[in-house]
């Protein structure tokens, strides 16, 4: 059985060799050394060019199947066409350099998709979900959507419309109305700049009336985007992961969503709760590049 290697970018580069959607070995990280600058920091070819020393170096000189990167932002045919998090790459065609040859590499064929479908990916093969489609939200700084089996698409389901206020502005992106200006961290932040998001939570639960409201249209926010999203493309199972994942309350979410959904045969989805790490996206990234690259193109 051929081996895969699974490259992860966010805030740094995670890269793994992966065999039967499993994790061979450790980690290679980018910056490993308080020197080094980080992604933010670096032009697209410089991304690119690391990553492609990574793989050398987790390969070992073995023969690989194929490369997958998760990577943040809207990915069209292994082009970034969009990337917030990391700006400096938009319109760089990642896929084709990391494709081409290398030195004295032998090129291996990649596939690039957003991060977040990398992580759905990684959670279907751990929790034994591979034979089914699952939804993820990750809620961090921005809220991540992805899904799994992969097929090219946009999903940015964080930019959600789950409101329509002109006032609910607090979205990274601008946009008015979006589930990320609610569940975003820096939305959060934003909205409260008297308290921090954990402290909000917090209130919530002493009983402050401002805080408890929030929590509520909180909760309601993901719900909505749920909703919508179950009526696109049916009910099934979402995780949800991220550093605040830990604000969710499953019974609350469930009963919102019940309101939302109401004909029989979309009723039936459930929410689940799990932490992730920079494995599981390694692992979802190479797994979606064995079922994304095309069998003619692999060694």
């Amino acid at each position: 059985m051929l081996r895969q290697i699974g490259v992860l970018a966010a805030e740094h580069l995670a890269v793994g060799l992966v065999e039967g959607a499993q994790l061979i070995g450790s980690l290679h990280l980018y910056p490993s050394a308080k020197t080094q600058p980080g992604l933010q920091a670096l032009p697209a070819e410089t991304i690119a060019q690391t990553i492609l020393e990574l793989v050398g170096t987790v390969s070992g000189g073995e023969r690989i199947e194929a490369v997958g990167v998760g990577f943040p932002g809207i990915i069209r045919d292994g082009v970034i066409a969009e990337s917030p998090n990391l700006q400096q790459a938009k319109g760089f065609n990642l896929q084709a350099t990391l494709s081409a040859p290398f030195g004295t590499r032998r090129p291996v064929p990649a596939l690039v998709c957003n991060d977040a479908d990398a992580m759905a990916a990684g959670i279907a093969a751990t929790q034994g979900h591979l034979d089914r489609f699952i939804r993820v939200w990750t809620l961090g700084n921005g809220i991540g959507f992805g899904r799994y089996p992969w097929t090219s698409g946009v999903w940015e389901g964080g930019h959600s419309v789950v409101t329509t206020d002109p006032k609910e502005n607090y979205c990274g992106c601008g946009g008015v109305g979006h589930l990320e200006g609610f569940m975003g961290h820096r939305a959060m932040r934003l909205r409260f700049l008297d308290m921090e998001p954990e402290e909000v939570f917090e209130n919530a639960r002493a009983g402050d009336a401002r805080c408890a409201e929030f929590v509520t249209l909180w909760h309601r926010a993901l719900a909505a985007a749920t909703a919508t999203s179950i009526h696109m493309e049916g009910p099934g199972k979402f995780f949800i992961t991220g550093p605040n994942a830990r604000f969710i309350d499953p019974k609350v979410l469930d009963n919102v969503l019940h309101e939302m959904v109401k004909m029989s045969p979309l009723q039936g989805s459930v929410f689940e709760v799990i932490a992730t790490s920079d494995e599981i996206g390694v692992i979802g990234a190479a797994v979606n590049a064995v079922h994304g690259v095309p069998r003619f193109l692999r060694p």
